[in-house]
């Protein structure tokens, strides 16, 4: 049986505003380590996506920090991207709504000034990315040295960006006597290495097996051959509004996304669908995502810079439309859908050099994910040459992870033509070098 929020010790302020967001029992993140961050340990905790852990972690903090003092940060949270610590921020908002706590985000892609400004004007929580939280230290806009909460979330995100040199130069200016809690979907070296720098005999929280999909979302695959089929697939697939009523579609690539949005856009009219990705400005991205959280809009296109970025209740489905290369992002990415007690529906398309991946996420996941045939209504385009060729340079490339003395087949028909070319060669220059015979003479 699942807790209620009424049987932590929360102070009023916090379970009023905890029942005005709709929430009334605990999920088993929050269950497991409220208690543990309130007694002031260090936690470490593996919690697939969409399970309710950024209150897990702010619930027993504001309750910890009480009310606004003083004007630097005492707690800070470190998320991997702009997208993630505007979705932490709103949290922490909605759960603070009746203490006078300051709470201020920062991140990069944006100018500095107004971040600065809000910094100074007072705050007691501070959320942001490891880039701009070291850039304003260093200009000297962030005193660090009033800090009693350091926050890690999505370390294994963070791991994946590159993040671990910016994480040792903020753990060298912070105080050392803080509480460190550590939250990560998945479970990696790098992870393990910077949990030993970072926590100081932590409690282990772990609410489902390392890198399990969450358990409320029905997964299901369609082998399809190309480019082409995938979109008469998806198609087909929104044709039912009433099942896809609010999607996700992500992709590998900023081209495909902008080719899909194109699509869709004129499939279903441009109030249905948006696209973001790294090189939609910061401001847009921020819009597409609000629209989409308020049902303004049907169809989200994006690229994996948002799969851990977007917290929308009520996400009918997460399609696939290509496999990811990072074998996590499949987690995060059907994440979106089927959070906390609600469910979802992820779909996935794979070409033939795509089954590489696949493989590697079944066996993350430890899940073979059911194949689907494709609808007879289904149109199956024959393949272009051009992309023929690149999947299966693409397979070759595979093959030559596995095998780095396979030379491809791209390299033997290669060689065999190169072959048969100078042998040819040969042949001729031998036809030409041949000793001219002159003619016997008869003696008359």
């Amino acid at each position: 049986m699942a807790k209620s929020f009424e049987e932590f010790k929360l102070n009023r302020q916090i379970l009023n505003a905890v029942a005005d967001a709709g929430f009334t029992v605990a999920t088993p993140i929050q269950e497991k380590a409220i208690s543990p961050v309130l007694s002031g340990q260090d936690i470490f905790g593996i919690a697939e996506t969409g399970t309710g852990k950024t209150a897990a972690y702010v619930l027993p903090m504001l309750m910890k920090l009480k009310y606004a003092q003083g004007d630097s940060p005492r707690a800070l949270i470190l998320a991997p991207t702009r997208e993630l610590a505007m979705q932490i921020a709103e949290q922490v908002k909605l759960f603070a709504t009746y203490t006078d706590l300051r709470t201020v985000v920062i991140f990069g892609g944006i100018g500095p000034k107004t971040q600065k400004e809000q910094i100074k004007a007072g705050v007691d929580i501070l959320i942001a990315t490891p880039g701009r939280f070291l850039d304003l230290y260093l200009s000297g806009d962030i005193n660090p040295k009033y800090l009693q909460f350091l926050v890690l979330d999505e370390a294994d995100k963070m791991m994946d960006m590159g993040f671990i040199g910016s994480i040792h130069r903020i753990l060298e200016v912070v105080p050392r006597k803080r509480q460190n809690l550590l939250f990560s979907a998945t479970m990696s070296e790098l992870v393990h290495k910077i949990a030993g720098d970072f926590l100081k005999h932590p409690t282990l929280i772990q609410v489902a097996e390392q890198a399990t999909p969450a358990s409320t979302v029905t997964q299901v695959l369609y082998e399809v051959p190309n480019f082409k089929t995938k979109i008469n697939l998806l198609q087909h697939l929104l044709k039912d509004d009433e099942a896809f009523n609010r999607l996700i579609i992500f992709c590998k690539t900023k081209t495909v996304a902008d080719n899909i949005y194109s699509n869709m856009m004129r499939r279903f009219g441009e109030d249905a669908v948006r696209v973001i990705h790294a090189n939609k400005g910061q401001n847009t991205r921020i819009n597409s995502i609000n629209d989409f959280k308020e049902g303004n809009i049907r169809i989200l296109v994006a690229t994996d810079v948002a799969s851990r970025g977007i917290d929308v209740s009520d996400v009918s489905h997460v399609i696939n439309f290509d496999v990811p290369i990072v074998t996590e992002d499949y987690v995060h990415r059907i994440g979106r859908t089927g959070r906390a007690f609600a469910t979802g529906d992820a779909i996935t398309f794979c070409n033939e050099a795509e089954k590489y991946y696949l493989k590697k996420i079944e066996k993350l996941i430890r899940q073979t994910i059911t194949r689907l045939p494709i609808p007879d209504e289904v149109f199956v385009e024959e393949t272009p040459y051009e992309e023929r060729q690149h999947l299966a340079r693409e397979i070759d490339n595979q093959k030559r992870k596995e095998d780095p003395d396979f030379k491809g087949a791209f390299h033997e028909k290669k060689n065999a033509k190169q072959i048969e070319a100078r042998e040819r060669e040969k042949a001729k220059a031998k036809a030409g070098k041949k000793p001219f015979k002159k003619a016997k003479r008869f003696k008359s």
